[in-house]
C-alpha cells in the first residue's frame, strides 16, 4: 500500500532592505516549520527587491544551508507588488502563503489560515483587527483608503486585509493568468473570486528595521488601486464638469432675468467672466489629468514589458527571466 505524498505549502516573502528583520523572520519560520512538517512539505521563496544592504547575502546564505529556502534577486527595485508577483510565479506549493519580512504578519496566524484552506477555502485573508505601534495618521489613512476604494466601485477589495493571505493552487493559477503591468494584487485576488474565508489578528509593531512605505509610495499605491479597478474617477470628472456648467449657466440666466424683468442693468461682468474662465480651465485640467492616468496605463500595458527581471537565483538553476 503506497503512502500518499504530503502536500506542499509555499511561503512567499518580498524583501527590501530587511537585513535587520531577516534573522528574526528565519527564526520564527523555522519554529513554525517544526509544527507543520509532520504533515506538509515546506518551501520558502525569498525575493530580494533590489536591496541596498546585506539582504541578498543573508537570503543566499539561508538557501545554501537549508533546502527549504530559495532566493530570487531582482535586477533592481521593482516595487513590493512586482516582488510579490515574482514569488507567486516561483512558488510550487499546493497552498501559497504570502507575508512581509518585518514580522508584522505573525507566522503563528498561518496555522489558522491552513485550517481554513483544509476546510475548502481557496483564498484566506488575514484581516487586521488593530494595528499596534502605528501612528494615528497611518491608521487613519489606511482606513480611509479601503473605504474610499470600495466606495469608488472596487467592492471586492477586502477592507483591512493587506498582502498577508493564503491562496490555493487553483486560485494562484487564476491570479497568474491576469496580465496587468501596474499590479494591485489585493484587488486582483478579490477579483478572481473562488471560495474565501478569513482569520483575524492584531498586527504587532515592527520587530526590527523601519518601514519602506513612504508617503509618496503610499500615494502611488492608492492611485494604482483606484485606476486599476474603478472608472468612477472618469465619471466624476464629467459629472463635476456638468455641475460647473449648470452653475455658470444658472448665473447667466439670473443676470438675464434681472435685466429683462426687473429693470436691472447688465453688470460689467469682469468678476463672473474671470470666475468662468478659471472654473472651466481648472475643470479641463483636472479632467485631462484623470484621463491621462488611464491613458498612461494603457500605454505602459501595450509596451508589454515584464513586471520584473531576475538577476540571480539561489540555489542556481532558475534562469533570469521576466514576466509580462
Amino acid at each position: 500500500m503506497s503512502i500518499p505524498a504530503r502536500r506542499r505549502i509555499s511561503f512567499v516573502v518580498p524583501c527590501y532592505d530587511e537585513e535587520a528583520s531577516l534573522p528574526l523572520l528565519h527564526e520564527a519560520l523555522t519554529a513554525l516549520f517544526e509544527r507543520l512538517e509532520p504533515r506538509y512539505e515546506i518551501e520558502v521563496v525569498l525575493v530580494d527587491d533590489g536591496s541596498r544592504d546585506r539582504t541578498w547575502s543573508l537570503i543566499r546564505d539561508y538557501a545554501e544551508k537549508d533546502p527549504r529556502f530559495r532566493g530570487i534577486s531582482l535586477s533592481r527595485n521593482f516595487g513590493h507588488q512586482a516582488a510579490l508577483s515574482c514569488g507567486y510565479d516561483r512558488a510550487s506549493g499546493d497552498a501559497v502563503v504570502s507575508l512581509d519580512a518585518d514580522l508584522q504578519d505573525p507566522p503563528e496566524v498561518i496555522l489558522e489560515m491552513i485550517e481554513k484552506w483544509e476546510a475548502g477555502a481557496d483564498v484566506v485573508y488575514a484581516v487586521r483587527e488593530s494595528r499596534e505601534g502605528e501612528t494615528a495618521f497611518k491608521r487613519g489613512t489606511a482606513a480611509l483608503f479601503y473605504r474610499a476604494i470600495r466606495a469608488l466601485g472596487a467592492g471586492h477589495v477586502r477592507a483591512d486585509a493587506g498582502d498577508f493571505r493564503l491562496l490555493s493552487r487553483r486560485a494562484l493559477e487564476a491570479l497568474r493568468s491576469l496580465p496587468e503591468y501596474h499590479r494591485f494584487v489585493r484587488g486582483m485576488v478579490g477579483w478572481i473570486g473562488f471560495r474565501t474565508d478569513e482569520v483575524r489578528f492584531t498586527r504587532p509593531p515592527r520587530r526590527a528595521g523601519s518601514t519602506k512605505y513612504t508617503l509618496r509610495k503610499m500615494l502611488g499605491f492608492a492611485i494604482d488601486a483606484v485606476v486599476s479597478f474603478s472608472i468612477v474617477p472618469l465619471r466624476l470628472a464629467y459629472l463635476a464638469g456638468a455641475l460647473l456648467c449648470v452653475l455658470i449657466l444658472g448665473y447667466l440666466g439670473y443676470a438675464l432675468v434681472r435685466f429683462l424683468f426687473f429693470g436691472g442693468e447688465l453688470e460689467p461682468g469682469w468678476t463672473s467672466l474671470i470666475l468662468a474662465v478659471i472654473g472651466f480651465g481648472t475643470m479641463n485640467l483636472v479632467c485631462l489629468g484623470i484621463l491621462g492616468e488611464y491613458v498612461g496605463r494603457i500605454y505602459e500595458q501595450t509596451k508589454q514589458r515584464p513586471v520584473y527581471l531576475v538577476k540571480e537565483a539561489s540555489p542556481p538553476g532558475s534562469p533570469p527571466e521576466g514576466r509580462g
